[in-house]
């Protein structure tokens, strides 16, 4: 294992969406180590018009200006969402979904634990594939809030990101989601893990009328 460092995340913000595919995230919380692996991901820029950081600077943004590795944290709908700064001043990536990772730090009885954190409708557990598929799934299944991490940088006692050596074989690459018609839609900025495409938010691959090539992009890594 080998903890993220910040120079990891000084990288171009689509270089960062596809190196961030396959790595861990790690929360302790109540004395364990809840984990997650990164399926999907979505790269923004401060000269378009898809990003937070294209609305201009303000105290809420200022993550977005800080160094790379900086934690921008905010509320998608009244839910955390989590992004991390990268190369150049306003670009950052957003952890769209992951899936539970167990391992011996992580040990398979912490899937409770995430369920207990985000329970489905009327307090039943939520099925393993559908804890993380989503921005604010994710950080509801790992205690990620915003108060408590945005503007602030990883610390290996409580929150990091860890290489365990995966690396996807193939990279969905595809246009990001609920971005505003006249907003920069059609780019191509979101990275999904080919193996786990059926686990991510929304999956290109099964979609009506969309087109291989056009619609979306497989990469071999």
């Amino acid at each position: 294992m080998a903890i993220l460092s910040s120079a990891f995340f000084n990288q171009d913000a689509c270089q960062l969406g596809r190196s961030l595919l396959g790595k861990i995230i790690r929360r302790q919380y109540k004395n364990q180590w809840l984990a997650a692996r990164i399926i999907e991901t979505e790269a923004y820029y401060l000269n378009e018009k898809g990003s937070h950081a294209s609305l201009g600077f303000t105290e809420k943004r200022k993550a977005l200006f800080m160094s790379p590795g900086t934690i921008y944290m905010y509320y998608a709908r009244g839910r955390d969402s989590l992004n991390i700064s990268c190369t150049g001043e306003g670009n950052a990536v957003l952890i769209k979904s992951a899936h539970p990772y167990f391992d011996a730090l992580s040990r398979k009885n912490t899937l409770e634990t995430m369920q207990q954190l985000n329970p489905a409708a009327a307090g039943s557990k939520r099925h393993l594939d559908k804890l993380c598929n989503g921005q604010t799934l994710l950080c509801q299944s790992l205690n990620l809030k915003v108060p408590d991490w945005d503007q602030q940088t990883f610390n290996e006692t409580s929150f990091y990101f860890d290489d365990v050596g995966y690396q996807p074989e193939k990279i969905i690459q595809t246009t990001r989601l609920g971005i505003p018609e006249g907003r920069d839609e059609h780019l191509h900025y979101r990275f999904i893990d080919y193996n786990f495409s059926r686990q991510c938010t929304s999956n290109p691959l099964t979609k009506r009328n969309v087109k291989p090539g056009k619609d979306y992009l497989i990469l071999d890594t």
